[in-house]
C-alpha cells in the first residue's frame, strides 16, 4: 500500500499583509474597512453638498449670458468664455490689488505673530499658567465679529481721532492728511484681523520643538541668532507655511476692510467687485466668473508657494 505524503498547508493571505490569515482576521479586516468608510461618509457628504456642488454651480453660472430683451437678472446658458475675458480685462486692477494687500497683510501678520508665538511657546515653556493667559489674549479678538473689529479700526484711525491728531502734531501727516480711505488703513485692518491665524500654527510648531536641539546649538558655540536661524526657524517652517496660507487666502478675498476703511477707487478689492456685481447689479455671470478666477489664481499661487517651500504634505 502506497502512502502519499501530506502537502504543504495552503492559507489565505490576510488583506494588505501578504501573510496567511484566518477567517476571523478577514472578518475583522472587513469590519475595520466598513468602519473607516462610515467615518469618512459624513465628511464626504458635507464636502459634496457644500463645496463640490456649489463650485459646479458657480462654474455653470459663469457661462451664462443675459437674455436678449429680458429683465435685469435674467440669464440663459451660452457656454462660452466671454465672461472670463470681460472679468480679466475690466477687473484686473482690483484682482492684483487684492493679492498685493493680502501679501502685505501676510507679511505684517508674520512679523507680529511669530514673536508672539515664540514668546508663548519658548519663553513660556514650563509655565502653563502664563502660556494659557497669553493664548487667551491671542484668541481674544475672536470673541467679537470681524466687522466690529474693522469698525473699531475706523474709529481709531478717524480724522478727529487721537492717532491722526498725534501724527499731525509730530508733522508725520500734513495738516489735511488722513489715514482712513487709504491703502494703509485697509492693510492694517487685515493684518490685525488675521494675526491669530498666523500665530497659532507657529505656536503649535514651536511647542513641539525639542529644547535639547537648541541647547545643542549652544554647546557647539553657536550664538542665539545662529541657533535661531539654523535650528528654530527651519523646524518651525510648517507652522509658518500654515499660518501664511491661513492668512493670505482669506485676506485676498476679503471685502469688509476695504469697504469700511477704503474708498471705491484706489483701495477696491476683488471681493468688493464681486459683492457689487452680485447683490447690487444682479450680474451673476460676471460675479461667478470673477469668483472662479479668484479661486483659480489662489490655487495656483498656493501650489507654487507650497512647492517652493517643500511642504507639500500640508495640502
Amino acid at each position: 500500500m502506497t502512502t502519499v505524503a501530506p502537502g504543504p498547508a495552503i492559507g489565505v493571505a490576510a488583506p494588505g499583509t501578504g501573510a496567511p490569515g484566518t477567517g476571523a482576521e478577514d472578518v475583522a479586516a472587513r469590519r475595520a474597512g466598513a468602519a473607516g468608510v462610515g467615518l469618512m461618509l459624513p465628511g464626504t457628504l458635507y464636502l459634496v453638498a457644500f463645496f463640490v456642488i456649489p463650485v459646479f454651480a458657480l462654474l455653470a453660472t459663469s457661462l451664462y449670458v443675459p437674455v436678449p430683451g429680458g429683465d435685469v437678472g435674467q440669464f440663459m446658458p451660452a457656454f462660452h468664455w466671454q465672461n472670463y475675458v470681460t472679468a480679466l480685462a475690466d477687473f484686473w486692477q482690483p484682482l492684483a490689488r487684492s493679492f498685493w494687500f493680502a501679501l502685505l497683510a501676510t507679511a505684517g501678520a508674520l512679523a507680529v505673530g511669530y514673536p508672539i508665538a515664540y514668546l508663548i511657546a519658548v519663553r513660556g515653556r514650563g509655565r502653563p499658567l502664563l502660556q494659557g493667559m497669553l493664548l487667551v489674549l491671542v484668541v481674544a479678538p475672536f470673541f467679537t465679529s470681524f466687522v466690529l473689529r474693522t469698525i473699531a479700526w475706523k474709529q481709531i484711525l478717524a480724522d478727529d481721532g487721537y492717532v491722526v491728531q498725534a501724527l499731525h502734531w509730530l508733522h508725520v501727516l500734513p495738516p489735511d492728511g488722513r489715514l482712513t480711505a487709504t491703502s494703509f488703513a485697509v492693510v492694517v485692518s487685515l493684518t490685525h484681523n488675521f494675526v491669530p491665524f498666523m500665530a497659532l500654527p507657529i505656536y503649535a510648531s514651536l511647542e513641539r520643538l525639542d529644547p535639547r536641539l537648541v541647547e545643542a546649538g549652544g554647546d557647539l558655540y553657536a550664538g542665539p541668532w545662529t541657533t535661531f536661524r539654523t535650528v528654530t526657524l527651519p523646524l518651525s517652517m510648517p507652522g509658518v507655511v500654515s499660518g501664511t496660507l491661513l492668512t493670505f487666502i482669506p485676506a485676498a478675498g476679503d471685502y469688509v476692510s476695504a469697504s469700511l476703511l477704503g474708498n471705491s477707487t484706489n483701495t477696491a478689492m476683488i471681493g468688493q467687485v464681486i459683492d457689487t456685481r452680485f447683490f447690487r447689479l444682479l450680474d451673476y455671470p460676471t460675479a461667478a466668473s470673477l469668483s472662479v478666477v479668484l479661486m483659480a489664481a489662489i490655487a495656483v499661487l498656493v501650489g507654487l508657494y507650497v512647492r517652493r517651500t517643500g511642504t507639500e504634505d500640508l495640502l
